[in-house]
């Protein structure tokens, strides 16, 4: 009888080996083309003019509905809702009853006692399980992701979700209106007209720039990008492809995909039965020169990746205490990794050496090879950081890569960022046989794009209050 959770699994094998030889494939943006154009074009868009991002079908939508959604949330949750009406979102954050880093996504306050989670699997699951076995009054629909080969049969979603964004988005965005808008404050959300319709709005800025990500019903889609695309040739507007689509992260500093921290812990047992042995947390993989067989070794805390101005010690959550206990520590701190130039074009070349073992491939515009990465990161010999989430920027002409570092390590210092997997790799089916190489790499800013350091709302991707 094969496993039927999570738990099941573990018991026979280290959750290292586990992930690093998954056999799940590359992660999948779903649906949406791989390109429109050209992904170089699509990035430049984001940048220059103003791009059209389609997010439809790679996230789960979680939607509470109940008299206990808000206390749901909350008791989950590292942020505050001393402040969060209807027509409001936030990032939501849930870690670990040891205080680590589930997940993360955005959450939307849509009607009173009634939310939406949009986000990454990992979070969605923890909202769904504690809704199903925490005596809370809820209701909760699990819309789940597209699937990655749909094999032949229509795709439904509960709502469709695109992004406006870019220097010329607001001009779009009224045009489409039909008249002035207000500029929202971030995370903010109203209503907008778009082609007779009555759209949902949220203030938001993926690129750096003002503007808008709209959602309606998914019947309504192709309707509304449809007069979306017509508009926007007045202003440059570009469709963005699957293939560039996450990349605009490395310009604007979030870290997407670390390892959800439910492997271990007595108290997360009863979660990791409840995890189903095809679970995004049992069939993903972990990919990285990092190496260590304590799972842990991997895990990361709010104040390592930008979301220690949102731990909020005014209410009971999951974690405070070990969190609290965090916050009188000194932190690793986020940081882009802006790699060489020199040392990208030896791993280029080695491709072109017939004969010779090359160094690991790097793919185009997007690096990662699995669901989540961790590459070690060394200076003077010592291991000081890790570097999460790389590709390669058309508007900075750089590989950069997300990740973070020992406090001590200073913005401008030269570290070693190994590329390529420990002996050659391992059986995952995304890496080939190869040879690592100590990338060398400067210690950037968050978010690495001036534009968007200078323009975005202080918060989690600046690491400002």
């Amino acid at each position: 009888m094969g496993h039927k959770s999570l738990e099941d699994i573990l018991k026979t094998v280290n959750p290292v080996d586990l992930l690093r030889n998954s056999q799940i494939g590359a992660y999948v943006y779903p649906v949406v083309p791989g390109e429109f154009s050209n992904w170089r074009d699509e990035q430049r868009a984001w940048r220059d003019t103003c791009v059209l991002f389609d997010q439809s079908h790679h996230m789960v939508d979680i939607y509470i509905e109940g008299p206990d959604a808000i206390k749901l949330c909350s008791d989950t949750a590292i942020n505050t809702f001393k402040n969060f009406p209807v027509n409001r979102a936030k990032q939501y954050v849930p870690v670990s009853h040891d205080g680590y880093v589930i997940g993360d996504g955005i959450l939307f306050h849509l009607e009173q006692n009634k939310l939406v989670f949009v986000g990454r699997a990992p979070s969605a699951n923890w909202i769904e399980y504690h809704a199903q076995t925490g005596g809370y009054d809820v209701q909760i629909v699990n819309d789940d992701r597209s699937p990655g080969n749909p094999k032949g049969k229509a795709v439904n979603r509960i709502s469709y979700r695109f992004q406006i964004q870019g220097p010329n988005a607001w001009d779009l965005i009224e045009k489409l209106h039909g008249g002035k808008l207000e500029k929202l404050k971030f995370f903010h959300m109203d209503q907008m007209n778009i082609g007779g319709r009555k759209v949902r709005t949220l203030r938001h800025g993926m690129a750096g720039a003002p503007g808008l990500e709209i959602w309606g019903p998914y019947e309504e889609r192709e309707e509304i990008r449809e007069t979306i695309i017509a508009a926007g040739k007045e202003f440059g507007m570009a469709q963005v492809g699957s293939r560039a689509y996450a990349t605009n992260t490395l310009e604007s500093g979030w870290i997407p995909s670390p390892l959800p921290a439910v492997y271990t812990g007595e108290k997360m047992k009863a979660y990791r039965e409840w995890l189903p042995a095809t679970s995004y947390e049992a069939t993903g993989g972990l990919a990285g020169s990092f190496e260590s067989d304590n799972i842990e070794d991997y895990y990361v805390s709010p104040y390592e990746i930008g979301y220690g101005p949102f731990v909020k010690f005014d209410h009971d959550f999951i974690g405070r205490e070990a969190l609290e206990k965090m916050a009188k520590e000194e932190h690793r701190r986020k940081v882009t990794f802006a790699w060489n130039k020199e040392d990208v074009t030896k791993i280029f070349a080695s491709m072109f050496e017939p004969g010779e073992e090359h160094y690991k491939y790097i793919d185009l515009p997007l690096s990662n090879y699995a669901s989540a990465s961790f590459d070690k990161v060394s200076n003077g010999g010592k291991v000081i950081g890790a570097s999460m989430f790389a590709g390669y920027s058309y508007n900075e002409r750089s590989m950069l890569s997300l990740g973070f570092v020992d406090p001590s390590i200073k913005e401008g210092s030269e570290v070693l960022l190994t590329w390529g997997e420990p002996n050659g790799g391992t059986k995952k089916i995304t890496v080939e046989g190869h040879k690592q190489l100590d990338v060398r790499a400067v210690v950037s800013p968050v978010p690495y794009s001036s534009v968007v350091r200078e323009t975005y709302a202080e918060g989690w991707r600046t690491g400002k209050e």
